[in-house]
């Protein structure tokens, strides 16, 4: 077994840690281009899952005998390892969901059952889906007003924009942190700033930042932040919503059931206090076990190593596709993460995509769940590539071989 704990993690030797990469794809060796969709997974996250299983497995909460509090001990300091990581006040404030979607429709059906007509909740025009439809149901069903902050074509949020539309009616603004299409890194220490300024609160969308940067959040002081587990490291099924206490102890439950309640009677029901005033019926426990161990390996990490790698990574590969004739980088922010979105003249992104498969690369093809995004570009998708910290430059020169061989082929 390889111990994260024990090892430091650099550039040359990390890659020994994720099994999945050594295999081959169509006869080549993986190379793996899609980290924006879900990162890979290390042996101690592997080995943790197969441990939990074979020798730790029972209900958690309330049970008296072994197993069972071996594994809510074990459970419970995964919500404790998260939330030191990620700063927050108190572990209570980590809540275990089944990924940003879910945390972000538990805050469009609990905190927004606490809106009213008229009032409005602001979202970027680069959003992800699962940040769009939520607050479009909610609109739907309490009247309320949800507006779109505009972007620029470089796709960077329009900030005087946004600043004209905040307003004493702003109750909540719902950003990404990074475009998981663009790969911009969005000023959210302003728009937080900004906000509050106006009474308003703040959830961001952190499923594409939380495996790039270091996450402090008393520092960001964002009243809500959500992310999966599996773009970090983890198992998917399994992800976080930070909450402030004060809020969260002002909303209602978001589902009913078991460890969320305090007492049940058929005249009244009280409710547990946080975290499991949100943790309705049994929860994914080897998934948030799983996920304290990927934190321990986000610790083992030089984050200082890990961005300039990143970034040498993104720099030499939009030097070289702009080299390649046809080829359109969509999204060039200043601030950018690890992440490509292009297309090739009028070559539809899934034929490249799947050529490139042919030659065992992994890249994401299509509107990537960000619709009104492509509609802005006035394109029906593109192919993405995104790094990761075990990803190499050599890597990328055999992506752009493969990428000119499946141009050739096509045009």
């Amino acid at each position: 077994m390889k111990d994260t704990a024990e090892y430091k993690a650099s550039i040359e030797n990390i890659r020994d840690q994720f099994p999945i990469l050594a295999q081959k794809v169509n006869g080549r060796d993986l190379v793996y281009f899609d980290n924006a969709a879900t990162s890979q997974k290390p042996y101690t996250v592997i080995e943790r899952i197969d441990n939990y299983y074979k020798n730790e497995n029972a209900n958690i909460h309330r049970g008296v005998h072994y197993l069972s509090q071996k594994a809510t001990e074990d459970y419970e300091s995964a919500r404790n390892i998260i939330g030191t990581y990620l700063n927050a006040a108190d572990a209570s404030e980590i809540i275990f969901t089944k990924g940003t979607t879910d945390g972000i429709n538990l805050i469009a059906s609990s905190y927004g059952s606490m809106l009213n007509e008229g009032d409005e909740i602001l979202i970027s025009a680069m959003e992800h889906h699962s940040n769009i439809v939520p607050w479009q149901l909610l609109e739907s069903q309490r009247g309320i007003k949800l507006r779109i902050i505009p972007i620029h074509e470089n796709g960077e949020i329009d900030m005087d924009a946004y600043n004209e539309m905040l307003n004493s009616k702003t109750k909540l603004v719902s950003v990404t942190h990074i475009s998981n299409t663009l790969g911009s890194i969005n000023p959210i220490g302003e728009i937080i700033d900004k906000a509050h300024a106006v009474g308003a609160k703040v959830l961001i969308d952190g499923a594409q930042s939380i495996q790039h940067d270091q996450i402090d959040l008393k520092a960001l002081n964002c009243d809500f932040f959500v992310f999966s587990g599996h773009k970090v490291f983890g198992p998917t099924g399994i992800g976080v919503l930070y909450g402030k206490s004060e809020i969260l102890n002002l909303m209602p439950p978001y589902q009913g059931g078991g460890d969320m309640i305090e007492k049940v009677s058929f005249e009244k029901t009280t409710f547990n206090v946080l975290p499991f005033k949100f943790e309705a019926g049994t929860p994914n426990i080897v998934g948030g076990i799983a996920l304290g161990e990927a934190f321990n390996f986000l610790k083992s990490l030089n984050f200082n190593e890990l961005h300039e790698h990143e970034m040498n990574l993104l720099k030499y590969a939009e030097e070289e596709l702009n080299k390649i004739d046809n080829i359109r980088i969509i999204g060039t922010a200043k601030n950018k993460t690890s992440v490509i979105s292009f297309n090739v003249g009028e070559l539809h992104p899934f034929d490249i995509g799947t050529l490139l498969d042919k030659q065992g690369f992994a890249v994401r093809t299509g509107h990537h769940c960000t619709q009104p995004l492509m509609d802005f570009y006035k394109i029906p998708g593109t192919i993405r590539v995104s790094f990761s910290v075990y990803n190499t430059k050599q890597e990328i020169d055999l992506f752009l071989i493969a990428l000119k061989k499946a141009i050739d082929i096509l045009s």
